[in-house]
């Protein structure tokens, strides 16, 4: 059983967000248990990346997914299905078409390529709401009240604006705190600095998942997208994840779906034998 790791969200090895991919072979016999959760699972947490997605051939022509972190099974990844994109076409598993649809916990998502490289991701947009601070969110990640611009949630994520790219670059969380947190995890966004080459930036934090800092997260940007959408008043917008490994997102905006844009490289090849 085929396994790649693919660098999303980049051009460049080693950087941007790292995904296994694992490829199920649906002719193989004698293999029914590489289908349970109990199976992924323990495959993610043998990859020890922010997520392992499996992926399998369906009679329609279409692929089921499903994305792993190493502690859990989560609702919507997007720099995993843009390394299962990648993957399958790489491979040859894609076949020669230039849309690929996906049945996910998300609905149906499509992976799209294009002439220069890049993919397309049609995802739902995730937009937020502005609320009240939990307790322990903004001590956790290191904010002063007074310092966050907005705070705000989605169904699965928490959102806090502060005012600098440089006052996000310097948060140092305290994981242990963040984890008591009631949500998948929080991203911080920020306007962009003229050195990002992007129009704003974020870090995602998920300790409650197993992930600390996830390095570029696709479906934080279906909250950032719109997010930076009303405050801008554009559709189109370049995101730029500043963590260590960093990568840019683009975003754009179509009604109650966004399109994430990025590029993807393979880093590494192999094949499960347990």
């Amino acid at each position: 059983m085929h396994i790649i790791q693919v660098d999303s969200f980049t051009a460049v090895p080693f950087r941007g967000n790292p995904a296994a991919v694992c490829i199920i072979d649906n002719d193989r016999n004698g293999r029914a248990s590489a289908r349970d959760d109990g199976w992924m699972a323990a495959v993610a947490a043998e990859m020890n990346l922010s997520e392992t997605a499996f992926v399998a051939a369906r009679d329609d022509g279409d692929f089921d997914l499903r994305w792993f972190t190493p502690v859990v099974e989560v609702d919507l990844c997007g720099h995993a299905t843009l390394a299962t994109a990648h993957a399958l076409w790489e491979t040859g598993a894609g076949g020669t078409r230039d849309v690929l649809r996906f049945h996910t916990r998300s609905g149906v998502l499509t992976a799209s390529r294009e002439s220069d490289g890049g993919i397309v991701l049609d995802f739902p947009a995730e937009p937020a709401a502005s609320v009240t601070p939990p307790p322990g969110l903004l001590a956790g990640l290191g904010v002063a009240t007074a310092r966050a611009v907005a705070v705000a949630r989605n169904r699965v994520d928490y959102l806090v604006e502060l005012g600098s790219a440089t006052e996000l670059r310097l948060l140092q969380p305290e994981m242990g705190q963040l984890a008591q947190v009631d949500m998948r995890g929080v991203m911080v966004t920020a306007p962009a600095a003229d050195e990002d080459d992007a129009d704003f930036v974020s870090r995602w934090f998920g300790p409650r998942v197993g992930v600390d800092e996830d390095p570029v997260t696709g479906s934080a940007h279906c909250c950032l997208g719109p997010w930076w959408q009303a405050k801008t008043g554009r559709s189109e917008l370049r995101g730029y994840q500043a963590s260590p490994r960093g990568g840019y997102v683009g975003v754009r905006m179509r009604d109650d779906r966004v399109d994430l844009i990025g590029q993807a490289v393979t880093v590494l090849r192999g094949e499960l034998v347990a």
